[in-house]
């Protein structure tokens, strides 16, 4: 058994305000009532809330206070993401900040929420890292979850923990915490989704596990998600099939058709018109 825990926090934060100082005191808490916890999860734009004003150039003075609180708390970190100043352009950034308070990744999200966040760019690089002794993870931000070719490129690199911060306050939440599940199931992996909550999102934090059981599903408020997981259980899925049925990367491996939809315009996407918000609809 290789177990890891890992604890996400569903905090209700307001949308507008800098919230380090809740996130600290809630992450100090954790860790007080669960001493085990070697790796804290935010949800997506937490600090700051979702505006791209409060963007930082990476390394930058919002990343050095999470490296100093994982480095006082010997923890593993995602501090959910920052916007990312770099050059002209904004990206949607999650750090990953290991126990000595050293960033060994940074994600951007692949797929910013279109039109919606209109002026942030996209990021194009999807990496597993390394938790030695452990295992491989990978982190994926919000919108990308809707992209099964995210879950399935980390998985190709071995990851077994999808590690996913969102912040979704909208009636769409019922279907990703139905990806969610289809995501561990198809890639065999454990899928941790922490969505925001009180003005930073609807709550609903989900934890899958790699049969695509849920493991954890939260409400709607405050809650710390606490969980320890079996690396072994993945590892098993994957070697055996999950139930002993399906194996599905190794079916994916020694897949007989090149998927051409990825390199080959197609005549119908381009004709589903621009990528733009829907106008109001007139009367009928």
């Amino acid at each position: 058994m290789t177990s890891f825990a890992i604890a996400g926090l569903q905090l209700e934060l307001p949308a507008h305000e800098d919230n380090f100082p809740r996130i600290a005191e809630r992450i100090a808490a954790t860790l007080e009532t669960f001493p085990w916890v070697q790796l804290v999860l935010v949800s997506e734009l937490a600090t700051f809330g979702p505006s791209p004003l409060r963007a930082e150039a990476l390394p930058g003075p919002a990343e050095h206070a999470y490296r100093e609180l994982a480095r006082k708390h010997g923890i593993w970190l995602v501090p959910g993401t920052l916007y990312e100043r770099a050059g002209d352009r904004v990206y949607n950034t999650a750090p990953v900040i290991d126990p000595s308070g050293e960033v060994v990744y940074r994600q951007r999200k692949l797929f910013p929420f279109r039109p919606y966040e209109a002026d942030v760019a996209a990021g194009s690089e999807l990496r597993a890292f390394e938790i030695p002794g452990v295992g491989r993870f990978g982190v994926t931000v919000c919108y990308d979850m809707w992209f099964p070719e995210t879950t399935r490129t980390l998985a190709a690199q071995g990851a077994e923990v999808i590690l996913h911060p969102s912040m979704t306050p909208t009636i769409d939440r019922d279907a990703e915490l139905a990806i969610a599940r289809a995501n561990a199931a198809m890639n065999q992996c454990y899928f941790i989704d922490i969505n925001g909550a009180g003005g930073q999102g609807n709550g609903r934090s989900i934890v899958a596990g790699p049969l695509g059981e849920v493991l954890f599903a939260a409400g709607s408020g405050h809650q710390v998600i606490a969980v320890e997981l079996d690396l072994a259980a993945v590892r098993a899925a994957r070697a055996r099939g999950a139930h002993g049925l399906g194996q599905t990367l190794k079916s994916f491996r020694e897949r007989a058709i090149d998927f051409t939809v990825y390199r080959e315009p197609s005549d119908y996407l381009a004709s589903l018109g621009p990528l733009v918000k829907p106008a109001r609809r007139e009367p009928s």
